[in-house]
């Protein structure tokens, strides 16, 4: 059975026969937020309801890098190469810094909790932008279960410290992704839990320094957009019940990457960021791609 659906030629040339999906790890409850250290050689993925970050690394395993973790959910890393972390548990944004000390960059919002980030991506003028949904806030599954105090937003913590509110039309924003020239921004809007809100990705302009636009660009079937990401070619990576989905520049679907368990989040790593890292569900799963992934460092 292939491991792959191609709907576009071009697809074709984006995977190979002879490059598997392969599980890396499984026995997990709920897996989120893969981030390459390619510095380290290690993959590190939150298990959210176990409340730990996990580390991979090739010919070593699973190890534990963080528990608890404050019920860790999306991850990246700045310019400098520290790890943000979007953390459900104590509802903030944080930043791991060389000596392993925690720096907070965002827990609140005119004088209000924020919900539970969930993901995170850096610019390259230093400011970081995540998403603020209610997902763990709603149950005790992923954190602990409170009131919701703000709408969901997606916000801009500027170098200085600043926070502002950048998009605020969103029913719960999700996974966030620039194009590799920044010059687009992707938000998946994944609906709030218990309501039957529309599921799809918008994609927003950037020419002017600040978000404009927000239509819809594409609508994962079956299921939805959760984590996304970008290669160097614009392509962007989705998450869906089914796999990973490629969707070129344009919106139209290119093809997908089959497996077998709900992806949650997905990013690019390796020697050559041609390594496509899937968290799904229970387990770690990866492919290797005829692809490179954008992310710095």
């Amino acid at each position: 059975m292939s491991s792959f659906e191609v709907y576009d030629p071009d697809f074709s040339r984006y995977v190979m026969g002879n490059a598997p999906v392969k599980q890396l790890a499984t026995g997990f409850d709920w897996v989120e937020g893969p981030v390459w250290f390619g510095d380290a050689g290690c993959l590190l993925f939150s298990d959210i309801p176990n409340n730990k970050i996990l580390r991979f690394a090739p010919g070593q395993g699973i190890s534990t890098y963080r528990a608890p973790s404050n019920y860790s959910n999306g991850h990246t890393r700045d310019r400098q190469g520290r790890l943000v972390s979007c953390e459900h548990g104590l509802r903030r944004v944080t930043r791991t810094e060389y000596d392993g000390s925690i720096t907070i960059i965002a827990d609140s919002y005119q004088g209000k909790p924020l919900n539970s980030p969930n993901d995170v991506v850096v610019h390259s003028d230093g400011s970081i932008w995540f998403t603020d949904p209610h997902y763990g806030i709603m149950t005790n599954y992923e954190g602990f279960a409170a009131e919701q105090e703000l709408p969901c937003n997606v916000y801009r913590v500027d170098p200085n410290g600043g926070i502002a509110a950048v998009l605020t039309d969103f029913n719960c924003p999700n996974g966030l992704a620039f194009s590799p020239d920044e010059t687009l921004l992707y938000v998946a809007d994944t609906g709030r839990m218990f309501h039957p809100d529309p599921q799809h990705i918008r994609v927003f302009s950037m020419a002017s320094g600040r978000p404009t636009g927000g239509e819809v660009f594409h609508t994962i079937t079956p299921g939805c957009a959760d984590g996304i990401r970008c290669d160097s070619d614009g392509n962007l990576w989705s998450s869906a019940r089914d796999g990973v989905h490629c969707i070129a520049p344009d919106g139209h679907l290119m093809g997908k990457i089959l497996v077998p368990e709900t992806v949650s989040n997905l990013c690019f790593g390796g020697r050559a960021k041609h390594q496509l890292f899937i968290t799904a569900t229970t387990s770690l799963y990866a492919i290797t791609l005829n692809r490179a992934g954008v992310q710095k460092p």
